[in-house]
């Protein structure tokens, strides 16, 4: 069941929520349904959904039915390590994820559970991803999913080009990107260009603004990619894209 779906201004989904605020935030759970099942997670480190499994439920089963065994998969904006236990789980032992993230906060969280799941095909770089390696501000706000590279903030982190990465051969070249990044979308793609023209992967992209929406969706199509929408409804109108030049 997707408890995640029921509305937390409904008076159901007011009483199933209630008795939540009691478990205690550093207790560790199994996740309860999905392709995670079985998984350990940390109550606080985000949104219940996660331990319950319902965590983005509709994005979860596309993800889990495109990704295949022994793929690379880049995780940008990792958060905590939701999709990228999730990947992890996918790819299987031939496979690998790359996990980028750059607040300290979820990095904690982030290597809590890949490291209480015994994940052996993850690597994690502290860092946030751009068009440029170097550093950058970063803005934060009461919650831990929405921080994003800024012109001014309280943190300053590390940013990395993934381009520059691979031109390194410091990690291998994707199958798949998830990119959830909170407004820095076009960065990142311009700071993969090489990538995606020359080796097309696929994307998963979600976008923050009609703005940046709309210069996502024009940049990947120049590149030579093809979109859909995860929720049925036209591209112009969603923030939830699946890239591909197969399609």
């Amino acid at each position: 069941m997707n408890f995640s779906g029921i509305s937390n201004k409904s008076t159901l989904g007011r009483m199933l929520r209630y008795p939540l605020r009691y478990l205690p935030r550093e207790m560790v759970i199994p996740i309860m349904q999905g392709r995670l099942r079985g998984k350990k997670w940390i109550v606080g480190s985000a949104t219940h959904g996660c331990w319950l499994g319902t965590f983005e439920h509709e994005k979860q089963a596309i993800f889990a039915d495109v990704i295949k065994e022994s793929s690379v998969v880049y995780d940008i904006g990792a958060n905590v390590g939701f999709y990228t236990l999730l990947a992890s789980e996918l790819v299987k032992s031939k496979g690998s994820v790359i996990a980028f993230e750059p607040l300290p906060d979820n990095i904690h969280y982030l290597k809590k559970h890949i490291e209480m799941n015994k994940c052996q095909n993850v690597k994690i770089f502290e860092t946030g991803v751009a068009d440029f390696t170097g550093e950058s501000f970063f803005a934060t706000n009461s919650s831990r999913c929405e921080g994003s590279i800024a012109a001014a903030g309280p943190l300053r982190v590390n940013i990395i080009k993934l381009d520059d990465l691979v031109a390194r051969d410091e990690i291998p070249v994707p199958d798949y990107i998830k990119i959830d990044v909170e407004g820095a979308e076009l960065k990142v793609l311009k700071g993969a260009e090489n990538i995606l023209s020359k080796s097309s992967p696929v994307i998963f992209l979600a976008t923050h603004g009609q703005e940046i929406h709309a210069q996502c969706c024009s940049y990947l199509r120049s590149l030579g990619y093809n979109l859909k929408s995860f929720d049925q409804h036209v591209i112009d109108s969603t923030d939830e894209i699946l890239a591909s030049k197969s399609f």
